[in-house]
């Protein structure tokens, strides 16, 4: 895997996924997406990973978007992959959660790749923001639609027309992220975040999380559909009988993850 992404397991369950080019406040080239790309697809092939958090190796920058040199070079297209789209990850297959721990500028398609994940632990030091539209552009790897989505409407349609940033605390005001935190102490959070959910059934994990993201979609068939099918998937699988069983033993469930 390429420097400018680090992946490293934990004994915990937990994998952490660096974006790792600080002197160019963690922009996007072809490398990092295809790097990125191979990160997520490793992620979900490995059993001994339940919980993905990605973090930036920069105080300054979660991640500044697209790198305008390469786009510049005529390297543009590098920056997406058939299957993650822009950066190898915002539109990715993942059935596992993802956390982002973000400090700095977290803005254009570093929003975008932060709003790709499930949750966001955030530095009180970050600002969050799609200014592509003072560039003559539009956030279009899933910023505006998941913005929209995320914050109150009228809210979101502000920051979108104006492409204005907002500091952390709003950012938790609206919702946007799940903790905010002393910027020293974001990766401490996010792996006690990444622990707790690990410490769950990894499959029933994702079969709650995967209902949750299409939820929005669905009208009550489908989510009654899409409940029931997802129970008939785990009721197949060793984790469904350890639970009740761990819990009349009165000990710790082992989970297995199939």
């Amino acid at each position: 895997m390429a420097d400018e992404v680090l992946y490293e397991v934990q004994n915990d369950g937990v994998a952490v996924i660096t974006l790792n080019r600080p002197e160019k406040r963690n922009a996007i080239n072809g490398d990092v997406a295809e790097a990125l790309d191979a990160a997520v697809k490793r992620s979900e092939k490995e059993d001994a990973v339940r919980v993905v958090v990605l973090a930036s190796s920069s105080e300054k920058s979660f991640s500044s978007g697209a790198d305008l040199a390469a786009v510049a070079a005529g390297e543009g297209k590098r920056l997406f992959t058939p299957d993650g789209g822009f950066a190898g990850f915002v539109y990715a297959k993942r059935r596992k959660p993802w956390i982002a721990a973000v400090r700095g500028a977290v803005l254009a398609g570093g929003c975008e790749i932060a709003l790709a994940c499930d949750m966001i632990i955030s530095g009180d030091d970050a600002r969050f923001g799609l200014p592509e539209p003072q560039r003559g552009l539009v956030a279009a790897a899933g910023g505006v639609t998941r913005l929209a989505r995320a914050i109150p409407r009228h809210v979101a349609l502000e920051l979108i027309a104006t492409g204005d940033a907002i500091d952390a605390q709003r950012a938790y005001a609206l919702g946007l992220v799940n903790r905010v935190v002393p910027g020293a102490d974001v990766m401490p959070a996010a792996l006690t975040l990444a622990r707790r959910i690990a410490s769950n059934a990894p499959l029933a994990v994702q079969e709650a999380l995967g209902l949750a993201r299409i939820a929005s979609s669905l009208d009550d068939a489908g989510a009654r559909a899409g409940a029931d099918a997802a129970l008939d998937r785990l009721r197949n699988t060793e984790d469904f009988k350890e639970g009740p069983r761990a819990f009349v033993e009165k000990r710790a469930p082992v989970w297995k993850g199939r």
